[in-house]
């Protein structure tokens, strides 16, 4: 009775003296509102967004690829190691709410020193059990904490999966303008060199129209094509090696790719929710650390209060080891209720309490940042997709004119109208009209991966 009492008077005490801590409140939300939705370039785009986003780039391989990268990277491996680990701690959180059970046993044998051949044997058996009665749900919310780290386990996870698959399917496209940057750079150092020896044999026959100028500008074109070449050489081994890192092969550089690049043929639907971002695994692993930073809060407040543990214990203790199965009322059982708060530990645990909670003010400003950044990420993406639409218009016709411009000035230069300075030009321009088709036509790609990658999957 008396201490049933003792407990009583302790609780309102231990209670005003939590409260008069005045700690900060716990918060499981961020203040940032999304914008209803996003606008974007293609208007009169009205069909079904596709639901595989790898399928829009239209190409068969990429989706080979990324199926091998998703079995053999290690950093994916590594990735779901940590899941795994994260649901075992699932398995803890939730037995810190139950009895705990031990049984221990013990035995000795001793001879007797008058009697040499005379032994002595004892055996032991002990059973405990304790059970903490979680009266202010402070094991509840370690346990939510667990389940909240085992959902942003996985959201890392499929995090990680993503973004496994948006970088193997760049570099693939990467590799493919490498790819076709060589064979652009070998086919222009082969008619550089035929120019430059045409122009040198006119100029040595004495043709007025191959003066000192064309024969420097011939050979100036020769030396940045073998520059050209051997730089393009270094980039292709490079993008196969970055790859191969990715499909967790020995990066030797020699991987094969593909020789043109694709054209998607699905424009960006108009009208993209800005609830689409809610998906976004990065989003859903902080939203999972926000409330699970806000029950490890609370947890830790509700550690200032006393604790209650109902114990048990059952011990016996006999000279024959049969004595514990036939005759079970020889154990001795004992029962106990025990009551336990800290008093002083120099303001540790205090200082502990407001660390989780500045731990969940923290987080809500990390989830609040990371949803602006994922704002800004869609929108640039978008206003690159726009940007890039425009700039394939003009440079297809800079592209188609640089070439025509190429035969009209080969043809005239046959005739006698024109210098071969200008054809020279003629074949310069249409050279970098070549390569910069090429690099949009990547950037194209690369940004609508970056796209899906910045709205966590498809159109949907």
């Amino acid at each position: 009775m008396l201490q049933s009492l003792s407990i009583l008077i302790a609780i309102p005490l231990l209670l005003g003296s939590c409260n008069s801590l005045r700690f900060g409140k716990v918060k499981e939300h961020s203040e940032i509102s999304l914008p209803n939705s996003w606008s974007v370039p293609s208007k009169a785009y009205s069909g079904k967004v596709e639901n595989n986003w790898l399928k829009s780039l239209n190409d068969k391989r990429v989706i080979k690829i990324t199926a091998e990268a998703l079995k053999n990277n290690y950093n994916l491996k590594a990735s779901a190691l940590l899941l795994e680990s994260a649901k075992e701690g699932t398995i803890i959180g939730k037995s810190a709410r139950l009895p705990f059970i031990n049984l221990g046993g013990s035995g000795s044998r001793s001879r007797n020193n008058e009697n040499t051949r005379e032994y002595n044997s004892n055996y032991g058996l002990t059973l405990a059990a304790s059970w903490e009665l979680d009266l202010w749900g402070r094991l509840k919310n370690l346990d939510l904490a667990s389940r909240e780290n085992l959902l942003q386990a996985e959201a890392d996870y499929k995090a990680a999966r993503l973004s496994l698959v948006a970088n193997t399917a760049k570099s693939w496209f990467n590799l493919i303008a490498a790819q076709q940057l060589l064979d652009l750079a070998e086919k222009t150092k082969e008619s550089y060199v035929a120019n430059a020896r045409i122009i040198e044999r006119n100029y040595k026959a004495g043709d007025q129209t191959a003066s000192p100028l064309a024969v420097q500008f011939a050979r100036n074109n020769v030396a940045s094509a073998e520059r050209n070449l051997i730089n393009q050489k270094l980039s292709r081994e490079e993008a196969a090696r970055s790859l191969e890192l990715l499909l967790g092969k020995y990066p030797s550089g020699e991987f094969g790719s593909g020789n043109e690049l694709p054209t998607m043929k699905k424009n960006v639907p108009a009208g993209l929710p800005s609830g689409l971002l809610i998906r976004r695994p990065d989003l859903v692993s902080a939203a999972a650390e926000v409330r699970e930073s806000a029950q490890r809060a609370e947890a830790s407040v509700k550690d200032l209060l006393p604790s209650f543990s109902l114990t048990g214990r059952g011990s016996s203790s006999g000279r024959k080891l049969d004595q514990f199965i036939l005759d079970p009322e020889t154990i001795v059982w004992s029962t106990a209720t025990s009551l336990a708060q800290t008093l002083f530990r120099a303001g540790s645990q205090r200082a502990s309490a407001r660390i989780a909670l500045q731990q969940n003010e923290r987080s809500i400003r990390q989830f609040s940042s990371a949803i602006l950044r994922a704002l800004r990420e869609v929108e640039s993406a978008l206003a690159t997709e726009k940007s890039l639409a425009e700039q394939n218009k003009y440079l297809y016709t800079e592209l188609r004119q640089a070439e025509l411009a190429e035969k009209q000035a080969m043809r005239d230069y046959s005739e006698g109208l024109i210098n071969i300075i200008s054809v020279l030009e003629a074949q310069r321009r249409a050279v970098a009209s070549r390569r910069a088709m090429i690099f949009l036509k990547n950037q194209r790609l690369q940004n609508r991966i970056d796209l899906h990658l910045a709205l966590g999957g498809s159109f949907n």
